[in-house]
C-alpha cells in the first residue's frame, strides 16, 4: 500500500494519523531540513511512530526529493498562478502575510520570484524561525505546499507517496483548473463509508493494536480499494465494467472489515474521505459517461459514491496527475 503524504503542515491531526495507521502503509510529511527546527516541528508521537517504521519524515535535498527550485521551467503552471495572484487587485485577505514557508521547501529561485512579485518577504533576525524562510499569505503558502506535495509524490523513487490533506482550501488549490483548456478529466470517489474511523479521542495505542490484530482484513480492504481506483484510471471509458468486475471482492472485503471493527469493541464513525483520480489519457471533455447514474448505483451498492470533475495539476504535463485525497474531519457521514 502507498504511504500517506500529509500536507500542508508537518503535524497531521489525530484523525488523519489514525486514518494512515489503519488504511495506509505509513504516514509521511515534509519536514524542515534544519535539525534544530526539525526537533521543534516534529511531535513526540511522530518520533515514536518513526521508531516503529510508521512515520517517514521527508527532508528535501536528497537525491530524489529537491525543493521547488531545481528547474523552474518544470513548474510553468505554478509560476503562472503566482503571476496571476500578483496581478489581482489587492484584497485584505491576500495582503496579510500571516503564513510561513520554510526555506528548505522553496529554493532560491522561487523565493526570489515570490519576493519580486510582492507575494512574500524574507524573514531576518536572530530568532529560531527568523531567516528560515518566507512570510506570505495563506493562499500563497497553500499553493506552494500543495505543489510541493505533488512534486514529492511524483519524484520519489524509494517509496510510493499519495498527497493527502484535511484542508479543503489546500486540496482545491492543488486541483482547480486555471481555464478550461488547462483541465484534465478526473473521477471524484467518496470512500468514507468504506473506511470507518475510530471515534475522536480514541487512544493511538488502541488503533495500533487494531492495525496489528486485524492486519489481514484491513490489507484486503485497502488492496481492493487501491486496485479499483487504479482500474478506474486505466479503464476510464468503461467504469461500469470495472465496478461490476470488482463488486463481489470489494463487498466481501468491506463486510470482513466491518466484522473486525465490531469485534474490536472500539467506537467508530464515518468521515468524508474523497479521492480525486486523474484520468491520464482523457481530455477534460472526454470523461462523459452516458450511464453515470447506473455507474453511481453500482458504486453505491458497494459502499461508496462516484462522480466526475475537472482538475489541473500544478506540476509538469497534465497526464501525470496522481491520486489526491481530502479528509474532512468535521464532516460526518450519516
Amino acid at each position: 500500500m502507498p504511504t500517506l503524504l500529509y500536507y500542508p503542515l508537518v503535524r497531521p491531526p489525530q484523525e488523519v494519523l489514525h486514518q494512515a495507521l489503519l488504511y495506509w502503509d505509513a504516514i509521511a510529511s515534509v519536514v524542515p531540513g534544519d535539525p534544530g527546527i526539525y526537533e521543534a516541528a516534529v511531535s513526540a508521537d511522530l518520533k515514536d511512530l518513526e521508531e516503529r517504521g510508521l512515520y517517514h519524515p521527508v527532508v528535501l535535498g536528497t537525491e530524489y526529493r529537491r525543493p521547488l527550485d531545481d528547474d523552474a521551467e518544470q513548474f510553468p503552471v505554478l509560476l503562472q498562478e503566482l503571476g496571476e495572484l500578483a496581478d489581482r487587485p489587492p484584497s485584505p485577505q491576500a495582503s496579510v502575510m500571516d503564513a510561513f514557508v520554510f526555506r528548505s521547501k522553496v529554493g532560491h529561485f522561487l523565493q526570489g520570484e515570490i519576493v519580486r512579485l510582492g507575494l512574500g518577504r524574507r524573514l531576518g533576525g536572530s530568532g529560531m524561525w527568523d531567516g528560515a524562510g518566507l512570510a506570505a499569505s495563506t493562499e500563497v503558502q497553500l499553493l506552494l505546499l500543495a505543489a510541493l506535495a505533488q512534486e514529492v509524490a511524483s519524484k520519489s523513487a524509494d517509496r510510493a507517496y499519495t498527497p493527502y490533506t484535511d484542508q479543503r482550501s489546500a486540496h482545491e488549490t492543488s486541483l482547480r483548473p486555471l481555464a478550461p483548456a488547462t483541465g484534465v478529466a478526473a473521477w471524484r470517489v467518496e470512500l468514507g463509508r468504506l473506511m470507518p474511523m475510530p471515534a475522536p479521542a480514541t487512544p493511538t495505542s488502541e488503533v495500533l493494536a487494531f492495525r496489528d490484530w486485524y492486519a489481514a482484513e484491513r490489507e484486503r480492504l485497502m488492496g481492493a480499494t487501491q486496485t479499483m481506483l487504479c482500474e478506474l484510471r486505466r479503464e476510464w471509458e468503461h467504469p461500469a465494467d470495472v465496478l461490476e468486475r470488482m463488486r463481489a471482492g470489494l463487498k466481501q472485503a468491506r463486510e470482513d472489515y466491518q466484522a473486525a471493527a465490531r469485534a474490536s469493541r472500539m467506537a467508530w464513525v464515518h468521515r468524508s474521505v474523497s479521492v480525486t483520480v486523474g484520468v491520464a489519457t482523457a481530455a477534460a471533455g472526454a470523461l462523459v459517461v452516458a450511464d453515470l447514474a447506473w455507474v453511481a448505483g453500482i458504486a453505491g451498492s458497494i459502499g461508496f459514491n462516484l462522480a466526475t470533475r475537472e482538475v489541473r495539476p500544478l506540476f509538469r504535463a497534465r497526464n501525470e496527475h496522481p491520486f489526491s485525497y481530502l479528509h474532512q474531519v468535521d464532516r460526518e457521514l450519516g
